[in-house]
C-alpha cells in the first residue's frame, strides 16, 4: 500500500514537472514564435518610407514593436498601422497570431489580395485595409469569420461581384465599406443575414440591380449609402420601412419613381440625399421634420409641384439643394428663417416671383444659388449682409451694396434678364466679364458695352468663320463602363472650330442605339498631337482597366496613365467630385477656359470627357512623378529608409523652385481674371524628364469639394500646407498660394515634410521648426545633409523667403510676381560671385 502510494506520488509530481515545464515553455517560446511571425511580414513590406518598423527587430520583444499591442497575456492582440505609406503584400504569415482582433493597415500601398491563410484568424473582429491598392476579387472566406464586426475594404481596386458568400455569418458585424472600387453586379441578398448590422458604405462602385427588397429588416440600420453606382428600380416603399436611418445616400444612381421623403420625418434622420436620379413627383408637406436634419439634397431629379412651406420646420438645415428640377410656383417666405443654412441652392427651376427679403438674417450663409429661374424685381439689399457669404448665383437687379460681401469667391449672373449698369465696386468688376454675360440689358465694365447713347458701344465682328475642310464626319465613340473610360466605335460626328488651340469634339450614342441623336457623352481634345482615329483610342483607353496603370491620386480624383502606340502617353483624371460645378455647360466653361493656357511650367490640359455619370480631365503625362516623392522617398533604390532621389541635387532644387513660382506668377499676374490655385503642394509640383517643373491641378478651385462638415473644404487635407486664414475663416486669395509655395521652398532646403511626428506625442511644424533655428543661429542645422554643391548663404536666402512667404499675416507676404524677381537675383547674384 505504501509502494503504490509512493507511486502515485511519484507520478503525480511528474506530471506537475511536466505541466510546470510545458507552460514555461510556451510562455517564453510562444513570443518568440510571434516575434517570427511579425518579422517575416516586415520582410514582406518593400518600402518604409516613415521607418514605421525601425523597431521591429529580432531580439527585441514584439509587444513592444511600433504599432502592435499585446493582451494581458503577451499575446498578439492588435496590429495598428495607418497612414505609415507601407508597401508590399499581405503576408500569409500573420495567419500564425491566434489572439489578433485588430487589424488595421488603412492609408498604405498593400498590392496583391487577402491571403487566403487568413481564413484561419477567427479571432478577428476588425480588419480595416482600406486605402490600399489592393485588387481582384473581394475574398470569399471573409464571410467566414465568424467574429467580425468591421470590415473595411474601402478605396482599393476590388473588382468583380460582391460574393454572397460575404454575409454568410455575420451576425456581429455592425459595419461594412466596400465604397470606391470597381465592383459591379447586384448587392447581394444575403446581407440581411447581417441582424446586427448598423451600417453599410458600397458608394462609388458600378453596382446595378435593384435595392434588395429586405434590407429594412434589418432592425437597427442606420447608415445606408449607395451612392455613384448604376442601381434601378423604385425605393420609397422599402425605405419608408428603415424607421432607424440617420444617414440615406442614393445620390448619383438611376433610382426612379417617388422619393423616399417619409424618412425625413425619422427620428433620426440627420442626412438626406436622393440626388440625381429619376425621382418624379411633387415634395410632400412635411408635417414633422427630424429635429436633427442638416442635409437635404434631392438635386438633379424630374421633381415638380411647388416647394412646401412647411420646409421651413427643419430648423437645423444647413444644406438644402433643390437645384436641376421641375419646381415650380416661388421661393416660401419662410426660407429665409432657417438660419442655420450654410448652403441654399434652388437653381435651373421654373420658380417665379420675387426674391423674399431676410436672407441677410442668415448669418453663416455660404452659398446662395438662385440662377436660371424666372425671378422679378430688385435682388433684396439685405443679402450684403451675409458676411461670409462666398458663393452667390442669382436673378434679378444688381444692388450697389454686394461689393461689401468681402468673403465672396464665386458670383455668377449671367444667362438671366438683368439690366442696367454693373456696379463698379472692385469686388464686383473683379469677377470678369464671364459673370455677367447673356444679359442682354447689362452695360458698363467689365463687358465691352457702354451705357451711354443706344446703349451699346460699336463690337467688332467675331470670327466665326468655319473652314469647310474641318467639318468632317468621324466614325467612334465614347462610352464609359466601371468607372473608367472605354471609347467603343459607334456614330460619332466630330464639329471643329478653328481658334487659336484647334480643338476636336466627339459626340457619341450609346451602343446599340439607332438615333445619332442620342448622345451620352462628349470627348474634347484640345491638342492635334494626340490620336484622332477609334482604334488608338481603344488601345490607349482600355488600358486603364488594369491597375497597374494608376499612377495617383488626391483632393478631386484618381489619375491614370494611358498609352498609345507611337509612343504617346497622356495622364487622366477620373473626377470623384464635381466641387461646386452645378452643369455640363458649366465643367466646359471652367475645363475650356484652361485648355486654352500655356506655360512652361503647367502641366498642359489636353482634353475632357462629360457624360452625366462621368467626367475625366486629360493633361499631360510627366515622366518623373511629383516633388514630394522624389523630396522624401518612394520606389528609388536604396531608398527603403525614405532618401530621397540622388538626383535632386540642389541646382535642380533651386529651378524646381524658380520654375513653380514662374507658374504660379503667371497664373496670378497674366491671366484674366486671376486664377488662385488653393491646392499647392509638392505632391502637385511635378518633374518632367529634365527635372523642370510642372504645375498641376490648377484652376481647379471649383472642382474640390465645397463642404466637409459645413466648414473646412477636404483639400485641406493637405496639412501644413495651408494658410492660416483659410484654414481658420476661409478667405481666400492670392496670398493663400503664397503661403503654400513658402512652406515648398522649406521642403526644398531642408529635405523635411511640412509636418513630421517623429515620436507619439510630437509634432513637427516645418515653418515653425525653420523659424525657431534661424532665430537662434543654427540655420545651417536645418540643411538636407544628403544635398550637394551648394552654396550656404544661398540656402540661407532661400530660406528667409520661405520664412516671408509663410508669414502669419497675409499683407507681409509678397506677390509671386516679387518672388519670382527675387529669386531671379539670388541666382544671379551667385553666378555672378
Amino acid at each position: 500500500m505504501s509502494m503504490r502510494r509512493f507511486y502515485q506520488f511519484c507520478v503525480s509530481h511528474a506530471l506537475l514537472l511536466l505541466i510546470s515545464c510545458f507552460l514555461g515553455f510556451t510562455s517564453t517560446v510562444s513570443p518568440a514564435t510571434e516575434g517570427e511571425i511579425l518579422l517575416q511580414f516586415k520582410a514582406s513590406i518593400t518600402s518604409d518610407p516613415y521607418n514605421k518598423l525601425d523597431t521591429w527587430l529580432p531580439n527585441a520583444n514584439p509587444c513592444n514593436y511600433s504599432g502592435v499591442f499585446c493582451n494581458s497575456l503577451g499575446f498578439v492582440e492588435r496590429i495598428v498601422l495607418w497612414k505609415t505609406n507601407l508597401s508590399g503584400s499581405l503576408s500569409p504569415a500573420l495567419s500564425g497570431l491566434k489572439s489578433l482582433r485588430i487589424l488595421t493597415l488603412f492609408g498604405n500601398r498593400f498590392m496583391g489580395n487577402i491571403p487566403q491563410e487568413y481564413a484561419e484568424l477567427s479571432t478577428l473582429w476588425k480588419i480595416n485595409l482600406s486605402s490600399n491598392a489592393l485588387s481582384g476579387s473581394i475574398p470569399e472566406f471573409v464571410g467566414d469569420l465568424p467574429n467580425i464586426r468591421f470590415l473595411d475594404l474601402s478605396r482599393n481596386a476590388y473588382s468583380g461581384e460582391i460574393p454572397s458568400a460575404l454575409f454568410k455569418f455575420c451576425y456581429k458585424t455592425k459595419f461594412v465599406s466596400l465604397s470606391h472600387n470597381s465592383l459591379s453586379g447586384p448587392i447581394p441578398v444575403s446581407i440581411v443575414n447581417c441582424t446586427k448590422l448598423e451600417g453599410f458604405d458600397f458608394s462609388f462602385n458600378n453596382l446595378s440591380g435593384e435595392l434588395p427588397s429586405q434590407i429594412c429588416d434589418i432592425p437597427v440600420l442606420k447608415y445606408l449609402s449607395l451612392r455613384s453606382n448604376v442601381l434601378t428600380g423604385s425605393v420609397q416603399e422599402e425605405i419608408s420601412r428603415c424607421q432607424r436611418l440617420s444617414i440615406l445616400d442614393l445620390g448619383s444612381n438611376m433610382f426612379a419613381g417617388l422619393a423616399p421623403f417619409v424618412v425625413l420625418g425619422f427620428q433620426n434622420m440627420s442626412y438626406f440625399n436622393v440626388s440625381h436620379n429619376g425621382f418624379h413627383g411633387e415634395i410632400p408637406e412635411i408635417g414633422t421634420c427630424s429635429e436633427g436634419l442638416e442635409v437635404f439634397d434631392a438635386s438633379g431629379n424630374d421633381l415638380d409641384g411647388e416647394i412646401p412651406l412647411s420646409i421651413t420646420n427643419c430648423k437645423s438645415l444647413k444644406f438644402l439643394n433643390l437645384g436641376f428640377n421641375r419646381l415650380h410656383g416661388s421661393i416660401p417666405v419662410g426660407i429665409a428663417k432657417l438660419e442655420m443654412l450654410r448652403v441654399l441652392n434652388l437653381g435651373n427651376n421654373s420658380i417665379d416671383g420675387r426674391i423674399p427679403a431676410g436672407f441677410g438674417a442668415i448669418e453663416w450663409l455660404l452659398v446662395l444659388d438662385l440662377h436660371d429661374l424666372h425671378l422679378k424685381g430688385e435682388i433684396p439689399k439685405d443679402i450684403s449682409n451675409c458676411k461670409f457669404l462666398r458663393e452667390l448665383d442669382l436673378s434679378g437687379a444688381i444692388p450697389y451694396s454686394l461689393g461689401n460681401l468681402t468673403n465672396l469667391t464665386y458670383f455668377n449672373l449671367s444667362s438671366n434678364n438683368l439690366s442696367g449698369p454693373i456696379p463698379l465696386t472692385p469686388k464686383i468688376q473683379a469677377f470678369g466679364p464671364s459673370a455677367f454675360l447673356n444679359n442682354s440689358g447689362l452695360c458698363g465694365p467689365p463687358l465691352d458695352i457702354s451705357c451711354s447713347g443706344n446703349g451699346t458701344s460699336p463690337r467688332s465682328k467675331k470670327n466665326k468663320i468655319l473652314s469647310n475642310s474641318a467639318i468632317v464626319a468621324i466614325v467612334a465613340a465614347a462610352l464609359i463602363v466601371s468607372g473608367v473610360c472605354v471609347v467603343s466605335i459607334m456614330n460619332i460626328r466630330a464639329r471643329g472650330r478653328k481658334t487659336k488651340h484647334e480643338t476636336m469634339v466627339v459626340e457619341s450614342t450609346p451602343l446599340g442605339s439607332t438615333d445619332s441623336t442620342v448622345i451620352i457623352g462628349k470627348l474634347v481634345l484640345f491638342s492635334k498631337t494626340l490620336p484622332s482615329k477609334y482604334e488608338d483610342w481603344e488601345a490607349g483607353t482600355k488600358a486603364l482597366l488594369d491597375k497597374e496603370n494608376l499612377i495617383g491620386g488626391g483632393s478631386i480624383g484618381t489619375v491614370y496613365r494611358t498609352n498609345f502606340e507611337g509612343g504617346i502617353s497622356i495622364a487622366v483624371k477620373k473626377l470623384e467630385t464635381l466641387g461646386r460645378i452645378r452643369s455640363q455647360d458649366e465643367f466646359e466653361q471652367e475645363i475650356g477656359r484652361l485648355g486654352n493656357l500655356r506655360h512652361p511650367n503647367l502641366v498642359a490640359f489636353q482634353g475632357y470627357y462629360w457624360s452625366s455619370s462621368m467626367q475625366l480631365i486629360l493633361s499631360e503625362f510627366v515622366p518623373n512623378g511629383n516633388l514630394y516623392d522624389n523630396l522624401h522617398g518612394l520606389d528609388y533604390p536604396g531608398t527603403s529608409t525614405g532618401v530621397g532621389n540622388s538626383e535632386l541635387y540642389w541646382s535642380r532644387r533651386f529651378q524646381i523652385a524658380l520654375g513653380t513660382a514662374r507658374a504660379l506668377s503667371f497664373l496670378h499676374h497674366d491671366c484674366r481674371p486671376p486664377i488662385l490655385h488653393l491646392n499647392i503642394k509638392s505632391t502637385n509640383v511635378l518633374l518632367d524628364e529634365n527635372y523642370e517643373a510642372k504645375l498641376s491641378d490648377y484652376g481647379l478651385g471649383k472642382l474640390l469639394p465645397i463642404l466637409d462638415n459645413y466648414g473646412l473644404t477636404k483639400f485641406h487635407n493637405a496639412v501644413g500646407y495651408v494658410a492660416p486664414e483659410l484654414a481658420q475663416s476661409l478667405r481666400l486669395s492670392e496670398k493663400c498660394d503664397v503661403y503654400s509655395f513658402g512652406v515648398i521652398l522649406l521642403e526644398l532646403v531642408t529635405g523635411r515634410k511640412p509636418v513630421e511626428s517623429p515620436s507619439a506625442n510630437e509634432v513637427v511644424v516645418l515653418c515653425e521648426y525653420v523659424r525657431s533655428l534661424l532665430e537662434t543661429g543654427s540655420a545651417s542645422d536645418c540643411f538636407d545633409r544628403s544635398l550637394q554643391g551648394f552654396s550656404e548663404n544661398e540656402l540661407i536666402q532661400i530660406m528667409k523667403l520661405g520664412l516671408i512667404c509663410t508669414s502669419e499675416v497675409p499683407s507681409r507676404r509678397p506677390s509671386m510676381s516679387e518672388v519670382v524677381q527675387v529669386l531671379e537675383s539670388i541666382r544671379s547674384g551667385v553666378e555672378s560671385s
